[in-house]
C-alpha cells in the first residue's frame, strides 16, 4: 500500500489479509467488496491494521481485528516506520509545527474488534467523518478522537460496545460533533478529557447530542485504565461542551459525571434536554478548591438524582457561575476484573455496502455533513439495536 499513487482506488476481494496496510498518499480509497468477509488480521502480532498518514483518504466496507494497538489509525504524526500516536511508541508527544494535521479522512462501514488499544483512532487530524462503524473489544476505547483544534470532525451513527470505553476524546475540539451513536455495554460509555501530557489542553467545545449511552456495566470487557466502571458520560476538566438530547440510562455508577482533573476545572458545559434516568446517580458534578467549577448548567433534563442537589436550582443555561461542586462526590461502583481483549466475543455481522465504489463516489472530505444540532431529538431506546450484540 505504501507504493500507491494519489487518486487511487483499491477494491479488496473477500479474504483474510495478514498484513498492515499503510497509506501515505493523498486522495486514496481503500474499500472491501464485503464488509464482513474482507478482514485485515493483525494476528495479535502487528501493532496496527490500517495506518493512514496522508490527506483525504477513505477507508470503507471491511473488518480489522486482532492488532496489538490500533485497528485503524489516522494520524499526522509519522516516522520512517509509519504512523505514530499516543501509545504507538511508548509516548511521543505531538508537536503541531513538526507534524501538521491530516486534512480530510472518511471512515465508513468499518468493523474493528479486539484491538489492544483503539478500534478507530484519529489523532492530529482534521476535517473527517466517522460513520456507520462498529467497534468492540477495544482495550482502551472503541473510537478515539484526539488532539485536534479545531477538529471539524463528525462522528455519527456508530455502534460502540464491549470496549473499556466506547468513545474517547482527549483535548479534541471545538467543531467536533458526536451525534446519534450507540454506546451500550461498555465499561464506560464516553469520556471527554483534558490532559496536560498532550497538545491543545484543555478539551474544548464538543457537541454530544442524540446518543444512546446505556447499560455500561459489561464485565466481559477489557479493564479500563483508570478503573472506572458503570459510567455513562464523563467530562474530566473539559470546557464549553454542549450535551443535549441524549438518552443516558442504566449506568450503575453515574449517568453524567463532571469533574476536575488536577488543576483543570470543568467550565461552562451545558446539559440540556437529556433523558438521564435509572443510573446509580443520574447527574453529578465534582470539583476541588484547587480547581473550582464555574458556568456548568442544567436545563430541561429528565433526571431524578442530581449531585449536588442545589445544582438544578441554579437556573437554566447559561448559568451556575459559582463553584457549586467543590468537594462533592458520588458513589462509583467497584470495577470487576476484566478479560483480555483477545477474549471479547466476536461481534455480529454488520451491514455492508452493496456497491462501495458507487456509494463512495459522491462524497468529498472537503464537504462534511452539516449537523442540524437544534433538530436533534432524544433517541429511542433501541437506537441501532438491529446490529448490536445487545439488541
Amino acid at each position: 500500500m505504501a507504493d500507491l499513487k494519489p487518486f487511487t482506488t483499491v477494491l479488496l476481494e473477500p479474504g483474510i489479509y495478514k498484513q498492515t496496510l499503510r497509506i501515505n498518499q493523498p486522495d486514496v480509497i481503500v474499500a472491501g467488496t464485503d464488509r464482513n468477509k474482507v478482514i485485515i488480521d493483525g494476528e495479535v502480532l502487528r501493532s496496527n491494521g490500517i495506518v493512514v498518514t496522508s490527506d483525504r483518504v477513505t477507508i470503507a466496507n471491511l473488518t480489522v481485528r486482532n492488532t496489538l494497538l490500533n485497528g485503524v489509525l489516522v494520524t499526522g504524526m509519522s516516522d520512517d516506520s509509519g504512523g505514530i500516536a499516543k501509545g504507538s511508541d511508548g509516548y511521543h508527544k505531538l508537536d503541531p509545527k513538526e507534524f501538521p494535521p491530516i486534512q480530510g479522512f472518511h471512515i465508513t462501514h468499518v468493523t474493528s474488534y479486539n484491538n489492544g488499544l483503539y478500534g478507530i483512532y484519529t489523532f492530529d487530524s482534521q476535517h473527517g467523518l466517522i460513520e456507520n462503524t462498529y467497534t468492540s473489544g477495544g482495550a482502551d476505547s472503541g473510537i478515539y478522537v484526539g488532539q485536534c483544534k479545531p477538529c471539524s470532525i463528525v462522528v455519527r451513527d456508530n455502534i460502540m460496545e464491549r470496549n473499556a470505553v466506547g468513545f474517547e476524546d482527549a483535548n479534541a475540539g471545538p467543531d467536533l460533533w458526536v451525534v446519534n451513536n450507540r454506546m451500550v455495554g461498555n465499561r464506560v460509555g464516553a469520556t471527554f478529557d483534558s490532559d496536560h501530557q498532550e497538545a491543545f489542553v484543555p478539551q474544548d467545545g464538543a457537541v454530544i447530542a442524540g446518543n444512546l449511552i446505556a447499560d455500561n456495566n459489561e464485565k466481559l470487557t477489557p479493564e479500563q485504565g483508570k478503573g472506572a466502571f458503570g459510567v455513562g458520560l464523563g467530562i474530566g476538566g473539559g470546557i464549553n461542551n454542549q450535551v443535549m438530547a441524549n438518552r443516558i440510562t442504566g449506568n450503575s455508577s453515574v449517568g453524567i459525571g463532571v469533574a476536575a482533573v488536577a488543576d483543570l476545572p470543568p467550565l461552562d458545559n451545558q446539559f440540556t434536554g437529556n433523558l438521564v434516568l435509572g443510573n446509580g446517580t443520574d447527574i453529578a458534578l465534582r470539583s476541588t478548591k484547587r480547581s473550582p467549577d464555574s458556568g456548568n448548567c442544567l436545563a430541561d433534563n429528565k433526571a431524578e438524582s442530581i449531585v449536588p442537589p442545589g445544582w438544578a436550582a441554579q437556573g437554566g443555561c447559561p448559568g451556575a457561575d459559582g463553584a457549586i461542586g467543590v468537594d462533592q462526590t458520588w458513589t462509583l461502583k467497584k470495577s470487576p476484573a476484566g478479560i483480555a481483549f483477545t477474549d471479547v466475543a466476536v461481534p455480529p455481522e454488520q451491514e455492508s455496502l452493496t456497491d462501495p465504489l458507487t456509494d463512495l463516489a459522491g462524497w468529498t472530505v472537503e464537504q462534511l455533513p452539516v449537523v442540524d444540532v437544534p433538530a436533534i431529538k432524544v433517541p429511542a431506546a433501541d437506537l441501532l439495536s438491529r446490529f448490536s450484540a445487545f439488541g
